[in-house]
């Protein structure tokens, strides 16, 4: 048996002398008074046979980083393996002993114990015995491994029996950055006597690394704003390698919001869109490695329009919850700002804040104004910078009080009201509200309200040494005071009324103007109209509307669409062109109302259609001036009851015959059709006046008075539209 072991040992040392695949990159170096030679890098480790009794023993393994560098800057990190060889204490100078012979191009250096190296030898002595051993090196690493096989000679003493002989140095075990290496190393001992070691290979954080591994080269990043996005530009990233950049925002409480991640290669450039611009948006990037360094910009902290931004995207909300209020105050970013309640008794009106209830936006979750109690005139505001950025009212919420309620503010202590208006505080004996009469008319009620409970109290300081907040009705003294005010008109009224009897014939003339202008609804009389508007629902209820409130005036119109029992006899379209005639025959008023469904087809008429039969048929009436060349007339649809009445109406209002009055809706369309342009038009409700003016004709315009009337039917058209 141990005349097999040393054959073959013998086998895989010739094996390993004959095929040995050493990486040229792998180096090899022993300490002085050894000799050792690389055998293979790639070998199966844990077959080899066992060797003979006396041989080289294991003494300490450290591992180092080092780099395997192809160039200054094309380097991978790795680990070194030193392995401390000595000999056993049992070692005889006899048994298993041979010549030191030192193989061609095999060179040692000397480490002294401690790592450091000195000259190799002159020459190795072959005049005493020296022992053989052959040192397994094992990498495991997550997903390969590694055995290199080294043959070591070393000079056989007794004086070194039990004592060190050297070092053996291998360069080195790759693995990934960061990762994790599990290296061995053994002799084929027959006690097979085994040190082992884990480290992490070196990382981007390693300075030798920083420099000289590609994928620790940390890339720089530039920002290049525009009106409609943002160039990210990633510079000094090394070809063919991959980066990943991180858009985020960043918090106060860590940068782990929203954001977005890109993985590229270099080079690379990311447009983001100038709407996602916020001055909170932070850039990182880093390698494609593991723990790598990372290089962050923040460029847009300063930027004004990011600012804009990030309020136009912040949102205020306000809560009741019994008597207590709360806001939450939302925003992509952190903000540097105050929450300020304030009083404001008209929705336009400035809003006076109330002094002492500021506090800091906290940013995440509902904030309480502890001790302030919820009224409609209540209302928060956002402060940053000097100025207001957001506001949120409570008004219209069913909440105690009124919106005419007074502000009091009571100074803790001394009992002293003032009143809170336009910005300041007025001592009740100066203060005079509107309608309230001459100052400190009130004084004694209100204090008297405050004294009883009549008064909501809004806010009252925990410590008693701030100031107290009333809200307190105003409504019931506004009320005496108009009735006086009625009082005082209903007395001057009577006078007049007296001193107008006291002149006859002034009285007559007075009531006879009021019988000619007012007293009749003869304004229109005896005039007729004839209403057109297309079939659409707004059209619809505006012509309705239209229609009653000037037949109360005395004109007598006629819709169309619309009509009685001749559309039942005659059908829509002969219908109509039968109202059309009679209306040009008898000088009656045609009256258009443009709602958007009558301008498309006004537009349609000035895109040059065909006309149909029907429209050319119901035209002969007019006569051989009057009826327009088929070329010229625009074609319409047989249920399009406005655009068959442009058929109808355009030819005559080419050659300027009829009486034609456009009303224009101009909450909905915003100018005259060109095709209409020759007849006088008016937008109403605002031109009311001008429109009845119109109706009523030059001849009937004098004597007339309509400004009683025009305010009327605006209304009324003006809700039918805005229904």
């Amino acid at each position: 048996m141990h005349a097999l072991g040393p054959l073959l040992l013998g086998l895989v040392l010739v094996l390993g002398s004959a095929g040995g695949r050493g990486d040229p990159r792998d180096s090899l170096a022993c300490s002085q008074g050894l000799t050792c030679r690389l055998l293979d890098t790639d070998v199966l480790c844990g077959t080899e046979p066992a060797g003979p009794r006396q041989e080289l023993a294991l003494a300490r393994l450290r591992l180092e980083p080092a780099l395997r560098c192809t160039e200054p800057t094309a380097c991978v990190p790795c680990l070194e393996a030193r392995v401390r060889l000595a000999l056993p204490p049992a070692a005889s100078t006899a048994t298993g002993s041979r010549r030191l012979s030192v193989q061609p191009g095999t060179s040692g250096t000397e480490d002294s114990g401690d790592g450091g190296q000195r000259s190799p030898a002159a020459g190795a002595s072959t005049s005493h015995p020296n022992v053989t051993g052959l040192l397994l090196l094992s990498g495991l690493a997550y997903g390969s491994s590694r055995c290199v096989a080294v043959e070591v000679w070393a000079p056989l003493s007794p004086t070194l029996r039990g004592r060190t002989v050297g070092w053996v140095i291998f360069r080195c075990f790759e693995a990934p950055l960061g990762s994790e290496l599990h290296i061995s190393a053994y002799m084929n001992s027959r006690g097979r006597q085994r040190l082992s070691q884990q480290q992490r290979v070196p990382d981007c954080s390693w300075p030798a690394a920083q420099a000289a591994v590609p994928q620790c080269q940390v890339p720089r990043l530039r920002v290049s704003p525009g009106q409609k996005e943002v160039v990210v530009e990633v510079e000094g990233a090394a070809v063919g390698h991959s980066y990943t950049l991180w858009l985020y925002h960043n918090h106060s409480h860590g940068t782990s919001g929203p954001g977005r991640v890109v993985t590229t290669s270099s080079p690379m450039n990311y447009v983001l869109p100038a709407d996602e611009v916020l001055p909170c948006l932070c850039l990182q990037v880093w390698p494609e490695t593991r723990d790598p360094l990372r290089t962050t910009l923040c460029p847009f902290y300063h930027d004004a329009e990011a600012w804009e931004r990030l309020w136009a995207q912040s949102q205020l909300v306000l809560h009741v919850e019994g008597q207590v209020l709360t806001c939450s105050l939302s925003a992509p970013c952190d903000l540097l700002a105050e929450l300020v309640p304030c009083w404001q008794p008209v929705p336009s009106g400035p809003c006076q804040p109330l002094p002492g209830l500021q506090q800091p936006a906290g940013g995440k979750g509902p904030q309480e104004f502890g001790g302030l109690r919820p009224h409609p005139n209540l209302c928060v505001q956002v402060w940053s910078g000097g100025q207001v950025r957001l506001t949120q009212c409570l008004r219209d919420r069913a909440l105690p009080g009124r919106p005419d309620d007074l502000l009091l503010l009571e100074h803790g202590g001394n009992a002293s009201l003032c009143a809170v208006e336009r910005g300041a505080c007025t001592p009740l004996a100066s203060f005079t509200s509107r309608g309230a009469g001459h100052p400190g008319l009130l004084e004694q009620d209100l204090q008297q309200d405050v004294a009883v409970g009549q008064c909501q109290q809004l806010w009252h300081p925990s410590n008693r040494t701030g100031v107290v907040l009333w809200a307190c009705p105003l409504h019931k003294y506004l009320r005496t005071h108009w009735a006086l005010v009625w009082m005082g008109v209903l007395l001057g009224a009577a006078c007049l009324l007296l001193l107008l009897l006291l002149k006859k014939e002034d009285v007559k003339g007075w009531l006879k103007s009021l019988r000619a202008g007012y007293g009749s609804k003869g304004v229109l009389q005896g005039r007729r109209a004839l209403l057109l508007h297309a079939a659409e629902p707004v059209a619809e209820r505006a012509a309705c509307a239209l229609m009653a409130a000037l037949q109360s005036l005395g004109l007598t119109v006629v819709a169309a669409p619309g009509g009685g029992s001749g559309v039942a006899a005659l059908g829509p379209l002969p219908w109509l062109h039968a109202q059309h005639h009679r209306a040009l025959r008898d000088s009656d008023t045609i009256i258009l109302l443009l709602s958007p469904a009558a301008v498309a087809a006004a537009q349609q008429w000035d895109a040059g259609a065909r006309v149909v039969p029907e429209s050319r048929a119901a035209e002969s009436s007019l006569g051989p001036r009057q009826n327009p060349d088929p070329d010229d007339v625009p074609s319409v649809a047989l249920c399009e009851v406005f655009a068959a009445a442009l058929s109808c109406a355009m030819p005559v209002l080419a050659v300027a015959n009829g009486h034609y009055v456009v009303a224009r809706l101009e909450a909905l369309v915003p100018a005259v059709p060109p095709a209409l342009r020759a007849a006088p038009a008016f937008a109403v409700p605002s031109q009311m006046e001008g429109f009845l003016r119109a109706l009523a004709g030059p001849a009937q315009q004098r004597g007339r008075c309509l400004e009683p009337y025009v305010a009327a039917v605006a209304e009324a058209l003006q809700r039918a539209v805005g229904q």
